[in-house]
């Protein structure tokens, strides 16, 4: 039955786990080739990020470069949009996507995005239930709890919700630094199939999480409904 229940895991969970693979081997792929690729306009990613803030009134908003790869984010607690240096100081296409990505969840927080908004307040219980609920679920299906099993279902179900909302976050952002990048001069047309490579590759990367996120959870509910039926 242990095999079984093993084959069925990894019958559900390797589709998201080899898409989650591939996505990250796309937006390496795509960062890297875009990175060498330089802009006509030579804007590094900081100066294309300043340029978008302060078109959107958002001149109180900071940039900061961060260490680490693929490391950018906006960190909207205190209003600092934070740039990796393969960002922040390089005058390529690559650059210019994701930093205008990064941008686009600070004027997010400025207009009051809802799923951004959600996304904030679910992050306490998603860093509890992430490692938590996992735990309590196999102690409960260890000692044939299934009321406790069920709770840490439920909080492990909080991570999954979050990877869900954050689609539309990340999808919008994507969409407003493609939009903007379009329309500002900071990108050439020709340059913008680069920026469009680079994002989409990005966005498939959430997808992957949030599949295998769900995958993880049928995995949990079908431990408990087969010993249910067993009992």
């Amino acid at each position: 039955m242990l095999l079984g229940n093993y084959g069925f895991y990894l019958l559900i969970s390797l589709p998201a786990l080899l898409l989650g693979l591939w996505a990250q081997f796309k937006i390496k792929s795509a960062f890297n080739t875009f990175s060498k690729v330089r802009t006509a306009t030579g804007m590094t990613g900081a100066e294309v990020a300043r340029h978008m803030l302060d078109q959107n009134g958002l001149r109180n908003v900071q940039i900061e470069q961060v260490s680490g790869t693929l490391s950018d984010h906006y960190d909207p607690s205190s209003k600092v949009l934070r740039l990796s240096q393969a960002v922040y100081s390089t005058p390529s296409v690559a650059a210019a996507g994701v930093a205008a990505h990064e941008t686009g969840h600070a004027i997010q927080d400025a207009t009051n995005y809802g799923p951004l908004k959600l996304r904030g307040l679910m992050v306490p219980t998603v860093k509890i239930g992430s490692w938590i609920g996992p735990l309590i679920f196999m102690i409960g299906f260890a000692f044939s709890s299934s009321n406790l099993a069920w709770v840490g279902i439920a909080l492990f179900s909080a991570t999954a919700l979050f990877s869900l909302v954050t689609l539309p976050v990340e999808f919008n952002a994507s969409n407003r630094a493609k939009e903007w990048l379009a329309n500002s001069g900071v990108v050439y047309s020709s340059e913008l199939q680069g920026v469009h490579k680079v994002l989409d590759a990005a966005a498939l990367t959430y997808v992957a999480g949030a599949l295998q996120s769900l995958s993880t959870i049928f995995y949990y509910v079908f431990l408990l409904l087969g010993r249910s039926r067993r009992d």
